[in-house]
């Protein structure tokens, strides 16, 4: 009893957070300003961060030759630092959420009549957050405030590090040098054949002219002129005096003009190919910044009446569109929705908007059955958190998505003739059945699908002892083109292929499914 109440004393404080609205509010609105590249305050800080970077950099620079006022080493060393410091602490804050695992321990054990262990689920998400401080950005960040630390002058040698802090607070910076990795090749080429011509032509004049130009004392001297000419700068302090020297000039030149034009050229090519990268990395910045989101793959007519349907997602942008048909993303985007024009059936494409602190829905609602099967399938290998509803034109197709791993099929030709001849033939029945798969705050209807791999394979009903755990076994249907049993007998035993209907709160059916590894299509 002295135990449980420790426990209770303990985590009061996590309990409290997760249930106040204001806490949730506040950390909402701080992740927002900091993860958030939209958000107009995420940019003033940048901009300030920026500032304060740059100008603390360069009094350190200054009071390497000059003394320095009072006031400004403050400013450079223990105001930039206190900053980078609150910046840092934030962004540790931020990483996740311990309090949300503890009320989701809660809720679970009050739902379901299970004993919480709520030190393991303390303890572990602890260890998550912990693991922050080794990421390369925390890294960075740290290093870049222990200037502060005056006594160790050596510390100072981190300045640099403020730097590379740039990377992270200048987009624009960090794109340019995205750009240049990515025709590295194109770079690295020209810079082979623009030190080929320096040392050439330095050679060729040191040849030409070592006896006739005054100027010209040593190779050094020759390969300074070359460089200087070929980069069209011309200080004019070492210029040809013969013919011979006159002509090698005149080529360098020319050969600078064409290496300068080739290498502005492939920049520019370069940052034409990346634009749609460029919007389509902020979106994707914009999702991964949210707790959940979905990822919606197709624009037909099924995503046209769910996004209809659904307009608070459309007002919250926490989704995507994706669909490898220009002309359906361009009426896509018309129309007011966010959609990309790139093949959800590859797994690079899922993988770019995978994040795994989010709770990510992946809608399958393409007109092609592989295609969806492709698609969940690179879901489901990419991370089997993710869940996945699949839209099935083809019947007889059925059982390959569930083996694919989609958690919900939807058979959108059958539903549509099934619920149009019940509401035609049963008005109230459709609408008691209807009230309960629709809402979201009472007892709502599931399956569970048993396999191989199911636990409760070959137990009879009365050992799930469903009671428990505050779910009604409705019914069971043998397969899927089975017969449909509704209220089984206790001694009923459960097969490979059955099908269990099952009535509850979602968060105990949910527990069962994970408890007993079972699967759950519909």
């Amino acid at each position: 009893m002295a135990k449980s109440r420790e426990k209770t004393i303990f985590m009061s404080p996590f309990l409290y957070l997760a249930r106040s609205k204001k806490y949730r509010d506040t950390k909402a609105y701080f992740r927002t300003i900091f993860k958030d590249p939209t958000n107009k305050v995420k940019q003033w800080i940048d901009y300030f961060l920026i500032v304060l970077i740059l100008s603390s950099v360069a009094i350190f620079i200054y009071e390497v030759k000059n003394p320095i006022p009072v006031w400004l080493e403050y400013y450079a060393v223990y105001f930039a630092s206190a900053i980078f410091l609150i910046e840092y602490m934030v962004n540790f804050w931020l990483y996740n959420d311990i309090h949300k695992d503890i009320l989701t321990e809660y809720n679970k054990a009050k739902i379901i009549g299970i004993k919480p262990n709520y030190y393991r689920i303390f303890f572990k998400s602890l260890l998550k957050k912990l693991s922050y401080i080794i990421t390369p950005v925390a890294i960075i960040d740290l290093l870049a405030i222990l200037p502060a630390y005056r006594p160790l002058r050596i510390l100072r040698i981190f300045v640099l590090f403020r730097f590379l802090k740039l990377l992270k607070h200048s987009k624009s910076l960090y794109q340019f040098v995205e750009v240049l990795s990515d025709r590295k090749f194109e770079l690295l080429t020209l810079l082979v054949l623009f030190v080929f011509v320096v040392v050439v032509g330095g050679l060729a004049i040191y040849t030409l002219e070592d006896m006739e130009n005054e100027n010209i004392k040593s190779l050094i001297d020759a390969l300074y002129w070359s460089f200087i000419t070929i980069t069209t700068v011309g200080y004019g302090d070492i210029s040809p005096v013969t013919i011979p020297g006159k002509v090698v000039s005149l080529v360098i030149i020319i050969l600078g003009i064409t290496m300068i034009s080739f290498a502005t050229s492939v920049i520019v090519s370069a940052f034409s190919e990346k634009l749609h990268e460029l919007k389509e990395d902020r979106i994707t910045e914009h999702l991964q910044s949210k707790s959940e989101f979905l990822v919606i793959c197709g624009y037909g007519q099924l995503t046209k009446v769910f996004l209809q349907k659904n307009r608070e997602l459309i007002d919250s942008n926490e989704y995507i569109i994706l669909d490898n048909d220009a002309s359906r993303v361009q009426e896509a985007n018309l129309s007011g929705y966010r959609a990309i024009n790139d093949d959800a059936s590859r797994y690079e494409v899922l993988k770019r908007f995978y994040n795994n602190s989010s709770k990510i829905t992946l809608l399958a609602l393409t007109g092609d059955d592989v295609e969806n099967i492709y698609i969940t399938l690179n879901a489901k290998s990419l991370s089997r958190k993710i869940r996945v509803i699949a839209a099935a034109r083809d019947i007889k197709l059925y059982n390959k998505y569930v083996r694919a791993g989609v958690d919900r099929v939807v058979l959108p030709n059958e539903l549509a003739s099934s619920v149009l001849t019940s509401s035609i033939a049963y008005p109230t029945i459709f609408k008691a059945v209807n009230a309960i798969l629709s809402s979201k705050n009472v007892a709502t209807l599931d399956e569970y699908y048993i396999d191989n791999y199911s636990k409760i394979k070959d137990k009879s009903v009365q050992e799930l002892d469903l009671n428990r755990y505050n779910i009604v076994l409705f019914a069971i249907k043998k397969g899927f083109k089975g017969v449909l049993i509704f209220n089984p007998k206790s001694d009923y035993i459960v097969k490979d292929g059955d099908i269990l209907i099952v009535l509850g709160n979602k968060i105990a059916i949910e527990y069962f499914r994970e408890l007993h590894n079972l699967g759950s299509y519909s």
